[in-house]
């Protein structure tokens, strides 16, 4: 029961915050936004959309990936123990040892990442336009302790955006450009968006009535 409720807890809040960082970022860059709906008309069409979508979907998934990697929102991972002595890069590390991951110094690593502190979905994709997972890209964590939700917050992630995007376009509210919208991060229990306000319009006329 209790690891019930941690999922359900858990997964909700890290679930919607990283959609409304996706939703705002495609707002702010509405090129980007422009893509997905390509793809999303190209490969979706007006039908719902599948799981087995997903893999015909490469620039939706690396902008869902890069919207993770970019936003951090658990920049922190659960605490860790050594199981034995261990030495890293000339520290040591005593055997039963909390240790905290820090995600951030992963994902946002310059050594890994053409652009690590822009929104660039390219670091997901191949010089064919293919999606290509990467092996710095962690933001459920790593080892017996990675978050045991995400598969599930995959998928959650995956039909929540591209239902949204498919049939509305997202822009900035009345009297705010796109360059105004700001990415600093409010820090909760998770990183959050800064409170803001975007336009949702339909972008196929009578789709809901049917």
């Amino acid at each position: 029961m209790a690891t019930v409720l941690n999922l359900f807890a858990a997964g909700t809040d890290t679930t919607s915050d990283t959609l409304r960082w996706a939703l705002l970022l495609v707002a702010k860059y509405p090129e980007i936004q422009d893509q997905v709906q390509e793809e999303l008309s190209r490969v979706i069409g007006h039908r719902q959309v599948q799981i087995q979508d997903r893999k015909n979907l490469h620039f939706v998934n690396a902008v869902l990936h890069e919207t993770q990697r970019l936003a951090n929102i658990a920049p922190m991972s659960l605490p860790h123990k050594t199981s034995q002595d261990v030495t890293l890069q000339g520290h040591f590390i005593k055997k039963g040892t909390t240790v905290i991951p820090l995600l951030t110094s992963v994902l946002y690593d310059e050594s890994e990442w053409e652009n690590p502190h822009s929104f660039y979905p390219a670091h997901f994709l191949d010089k064919d336009g293919q999606f290509v997972k990467r092996d710095a890209f962690m933001p459920f964590s790593a080892g017996l302790r990675a978050c045991p939700g995400e598969s599930l917050a995959k998928m959650e992630l995956f039909f929540f955006f591209t239902s949204l995007l498919q049939y509305f376009r997202f822009t900035p509210a009345p009297g705010v450009s796109a360059d105004e919208l700001d990415l600093t991060p409010c820090m909760h229990l998770t990183l959050d968006p800064v409170p803001h306000k975007l336009c949702a319009a339909p972008r196929i006329r009578g789709v809901y009535q049917e």
